[in-house]
């Protein structure tokens, strides 16, 4: 006679290829414009830098757009422009992508680290101000997983302190705030262009503002802080250019802009795909007290960069590494983000941070999950998630 407590056979797992939390979509179009962009004389400082810089700046509703080789370049190039320098304080919320305080650092600048929402996991305003001190230059807001802040309430801080309001917006191109397009709602917005965002360049990013000379300070800055570009030689017949500040070779291709642009005209339709995903996500997740999805605020329009989720450690038993492996064992991959930033050897060793100091997102981290989330997931696909999430948690 067996024994009664004999491990039970494995069931299949629910996908026998892994299902990426996030990936580009590329058709033929993107490929025919990146072709035309490789035949023209110029595939770098042409034309297509300025048409994609315009295109992006008006689809945010901004003056200018500065493009650049990546995200972390664009918040680089925009604590630049804002003459972030030694020891000069920037408050960033620990739950984003390290480039968001990194680019504080290049500056010589310190990154200071405020708490989130619960519910959100969106830069908490009560923390910001606590924070400020005479040293404070500016707020740099993260627009987590594609929802805007609450630019009402960070605005009104920043206006209080005479700091600079900058929106780190990599997730949320193509989002609203009060019916503000995301990219209007700050004094400068970074966007980035990285595979897994909404639209893509391969690599790429831009800093749109309505602010002029900042715009020419960063164009400087992303070659080398020449003053005059190549265009602008060749239109005059003259060979001179000076450097007149320290820069950085930040320029984008123009085989890049020329798939920027291409991909640029699906965005509306992708950021409903997106918003459609998510809903299926929430009436499934409605049904499941051992995990809860994120607050969305009813004043904006999310753009579902990623789809996060919390373990609700109460009726969940296993932890968040083995809901983690459970799931990718049945070939969904979702992921983590983000470490908070102020938990990281390096912001620990070089800056005193310390855990304490940013308890609701230490406490998030914990239980966070990422679930797949791009336009080209079939409904099909997102059942599979759900799927294997009740597998994995009932």
């Amino acid at each position: 006679m067996p024994p009664t407590d004999c491990v039970q056979p494995k069931t299949p797992p629910v996908r026998a290829d892994l299902l990426p939390y996030g990936r580009q979509a590329i058709n033929e179009d993107d490929i025919a414009a990146v072709v035309v962009a490789l035949r023209s004389p110029m595939i770098t400082t042409g034309e297509m830098v300025p048409a994609f810089e315009e295109a992006i700046a008006e689809t945010s509703g901004a003056a200018h757009g500065v493009a650049v080789s990546s995200g972390t370049a664009a918040l680089h190039a925009a604590m630049h422009a804002l003459d972030i320098g030694l020891q000069d304080e920037v408050i960033v919320p620990t739950i984003t992508f390290a480039a968001s305080a990194n680019a504080v650092v290049y500056q010589g600048g310190v990154p200071i680290f405020a708490d989130v929402d619960a519910d959100t996991l969106l830069l908490d305003p009560s923390d910001v101000e606590r924070r400020i001190t005479p040293r404070t230059k500016a707020i740099l807001a993260v627009d987590y997983a594609g929802q805007p802040c609450d630019y009402d309430a960070l605005r009104s801080i920043a206006d209080k302190h005479s700091l600079t309001l900058v929106a780190d917006a990599c997730h949320a191109i193509g989002g609203a705030y009060k019916n503000r397009p995301v990219g209007s709602l700050a004094d400068l917005s970074t966007f980035s262009f990285h595979p897994v965002k909404h639209i893509t360049t391969g690599e790429g990013g831009m800093v749109v503002t309505d602010n002029q000379p900042w715009a020419e300070r960063m164009r400087r800055f992303r070659n080398h802080g020449i003053t005059v570009d190549y265009q602008q030689r060749q239109r005059e017949g003259s060979w001179f250019y000076a450097i007149a500040e320290l820069g950085f070779n930040y320029r984008i291709t123009d085989i890049q802009c020329a798939l920027g642009l291409s991909q640029l005209s699906k965005l509306d339709g992708w950021i409903r795909r997106r918003q459609a995903i998510a809903q299926r996500y929430h009436a499934a997740l409605a049904d499941m007290t051992s995990v809860k999805q994120l607050h969305c605020s009813a004043d904006v329009s999310h753009a579902y960069h990623l789809y996060v989720v919390q373990l609700e450690t109460d009726y969940c038993p296993l932890s968040r590494a083995e809901v983690f492996a459970a799931l990718r064992n049945e070939g969904i991959g979702v992921n983590v983000h983000y470490i908070p930033v102020h938990l990281h050897p390096y912001y620990q060793e070089q800056f005193g941070c310390r855990p304490g100091d940013c308890p609701v997102a230490e406490n998030a981290y914990e239980r966070m999950l990422s679930l797949p989330m791009f336009p080209a997931m079939t409904d099909d696909d997102v059942a599979d998630v759900i799927e294997a999430l009740n597998k994995a948690v009932g």
